[in-house]
């Protein structure tokens, strides 16, 4: 399976974007091409990687629109892929709205499992999507900025970002 992508930079973002015929399927900040490549192989073991800056243009405009504060609900098309109860947390992280956080216990009760909290918080941890579907707009309940694929420091830049915005 061809799998498009290519590497958005942007001022100190460096994000790399990947999308299958039906959408987006990848953001990630790996700092380097084998650690994407790698970590996009766990989410479609059969990719066949092409390089191609045009046919992610779209999405890298509406990345960096949010990057830049002039976006806040994203229109392009995803193609998430997970488990079943991976994909109903990350439908969940969908529905938060921007410039509000909730708790890893919050997206528990919003599935309907509310003993689920760690099953919630690795399947939030397994996100592929980040930005495009919020991850770090989850927090402990504490209030505490807690883990993220793409490091705190980038975590507590998006937060901040939203409450800009």
């Amino acid at each position: 399976m061809n799998i498009e992508w290519a590497n958005m930079q942007e001022g100190e973002w460096s994000l790399y974007l990947a999308k299958t015929e039906k959408g987006l399927c990848y953001i990630g900040s790996d700092p380097e091409f084998k650690d994407f490549e790698r970590s996009l192989k766990k989410y479609i073991p059969a990719a066949v990687l092409v390089e191609n800056k045009e046919a992610l243009q779209p999405y890298m405009i509406e990345i960096l629109e949010f990057l830049l504060g002039k976006r806040q609900v994203f229109s392009m098309d995803l193609d998430v892929k997970g488990t079943p109860f991976q994909e109903e947390v990350w439908e969940a992280l969908a529905q938060i709205p921007y410039g509000k956080t909730v708790s890893y216990s919050d997206i528990a009760e919003k599935i309907n499992r509310p003993q689920a909290v760690r099953a919630a918080g690795k399947a939030i941890g397994a996100n592929p999507l980040l930005i495009a579907v919020p991850c770090h707009r989850v927090i402990g309940k504490n209030g505490a900025i807690t883990g993220y694929r793409g490091g705190i420091e980038m975590k507590q830049t998006l937060l901040k970002l939203e409450k800009q915005g």
